[in-house]
């Protein structure tokens, strides 16, 4: 039997506000444990929720992004349950009328084709506390640090039918997010994490089977081998006469495999109900205006932008507008040298290269947009060539010089394009090497072109890399045709 994958996303991200959504207490990562939390993130009798502004901003900014409706009024409930990281016994959350409604994200895949993913809803909430299990011989500790945190939980629709195209949805996000600053998108860090909803049906039905949900994935990597095992384990059961049921699960990395935490709640076990101590949110359309106004340009709008006004490829443009620090720093290396295709080859290529290689992100790399523009216009006018530019570009990534200039002059780089000097060291060279000259000679006229490689080694290697390779190839076959 074929059989189709039916995936949906439930993202949440951490909204980088300084404060918490409903209290005074600092946000910061990486504080002692319980350092940060305040009576109000405990629940505290007495105590009484403030929303955050910012993150009603944050959330509405995601929205206007995405398309979405923004209704009039949302309105925050509470989501009963008992467990240790929520001290209150339930969670402040949106479950009837969340703050944005029904958008849409176009993701890319590899082969470069486009396919739009609905967005169902997205909703502010807190978050938890964090149970520690590692640090302590059978007890588990308790960090509220992160209670009452402000989340944006972005659940799509069932439209993914792949691994591929959930990872890729997961980064359109993540893209989105950073783009509008309104989360630093740290996975490691636990800002953006998902829940994938994973089902299985035989290929033409149009019921969707029963999905498992798998909990707090938080690698873009980890999203795709989760649903590859998951899609695996339903297939198998089912063909084995089994029957896939509703329940949570886990992702374990180092098993690489999912595992049963407890089988899935279903809204009514929540008894959710209005928030008593929260007025509805309503926002008019001046606000939304002003918030329209303040949206910077977004990854889709400016791959667009790189393809039809900068003349780049679709696989180019999507890779340098993945990240806003990736864009920017590529706008700079263009800004300077003025050439859109090599500032695009050599931050997708040396650069990114040797970023990996350290593992560096591009805001922390040692060669700035600047001194890679000057560089990239040292080649273009022929003071350098590409071999030497790798030089260079080494030398810089290794403190060596402040600009590519003050490298060229320091290590004698600079491209010798004078015609007299150059048919000086090609006489030499033919002179110094009668046999190849003979070969040379004697070869089919078709196997000359590759045979002159040799002589064109033997004339960079007396110029120490700095002979101009085009006049070199030029020079040489006239001279040797001369020969014959």
């Amino acid at each position: 039997m074929q059989w189709e994958t039916v995936i949906g996303l439930e993202v949440h991200v951490q909204l980088a506000t300084r404060s918490k959504i409903f209290s005074g207490a600092s946000t910061a990562f990486g504080a002692e444990p319980n350092t940060q939390a305040c009576a109000v993130d405990l629940g505290l009798p007495g105590v009484l929720p403030v929303l955050n502004e910012q993150a009603v901003a944050m959330a509405v900014q995601f929205g206007l992004a995405v398309h979405a409706e923004i209704p009039e009024v949302s309105v925050f409930d509470r989501k009963n349950y008992f467990y240790p990281d929520l001290p209150k016994g339930y969670q402040t959350s949106q479950m009837y009328h969340p703050i944005v409604g029904a958008g849409d994200v176009e993701i890319t895949l590899d082969d470069n084709t486009t396919k739009r993913i609905r967005i169902h809803h997205a909703h502010l909430e807190e978050d938890a506390g964090k149970s520690l299990h590692e640090d302590f011989h059978g007890m588990t500790g308790i960090d509220l640090n992160r209670a009452g945190t402000p989340l944006l939980e972005i659940v799509s629709e069932p439209d993914m039918r792949s691994a591929k195209e959930a990872a890729a949805y997961l980064k359109a996000i993540h893209s989105i997010v950073t783009y509008l600053g309104i989360s630093d998108g740290n996975m490691a860090e636990g800002s953006m994490r998902c829940d994938v909803n994973v089902s299985v049906r035989p290929k033409g039905q149009e019921a969707f089977g029963t999905r498992a949900e798998i909990k707090n994935v938080n690698s873009f990597r980890f999203v795709e081998r989760a649903i590859a095992f998951e899609v695996e384990r339903q297939i198998e059961l089912i063909e084995d006469g089994g029957k896939v049921v509703q329940e949570t699960r886990l992702f374990d990395p180092e098993r690489d495999e999912t595992r049963s935490m407890r089988t899935k709640e279903e809204a009514n076990d929540y008894r959710y109900f209005p928030c008593p101590d929260l007025l509805p949110v309503v926002l008019d359309q001046a606000y939304l205006d002003h918030l329209r106004s303040q949206l910077p340009e977004l990854p889709a709008d400016k791959r667009a932008r790189f393809q039809n006004e900068l003349g780049l490829s679709a696989y180019d443009a999507n890779v340098l507008s993945a990240s806003r620090e990736m864009a920017e720093f590529f706008e700079e290396v263009h800004r300077v040298c003025g050439d859109a295709k090599q500032a695009a080859n050599w931050v997708q290529g040396e650069l990114s290269g040797a970023l990996n290689r350290e593992n560096l992100s591009i805001q922390n790399s040692p060669v700035s947009a600047q001194q890679l523009g000057e560089l990239i216009r040292r080649v273009l006018d022929d003071t350098i060539n590409g071999k030497a530019a790798k030089q260079v570009f080494q030398a810089l990534w290794n403190g060596q010089g402040e600009s590519a200039d003050a490298v060229i002059e320091a290590k004698g780089l600079k491209q010798v394009t004078d015609t007299g000097a150059i048919e000086a060291m090609i006489d030499q060279v033919i002179a110094e090497s009668p046999a190849q000259v003979a070969q040379y000679r004697d070869s089919e006229p078709e196997k000359r072109g590759k045979m002159i490689g040799y002589f064109v080694g033997q004339v960079m290697k007396a110029s120490r890399g700095t002979a101009n390779p085009q006049q070199v190839n030029g020079l040489l076959k006239e001279k040797l045709d001369a020969l014959l």
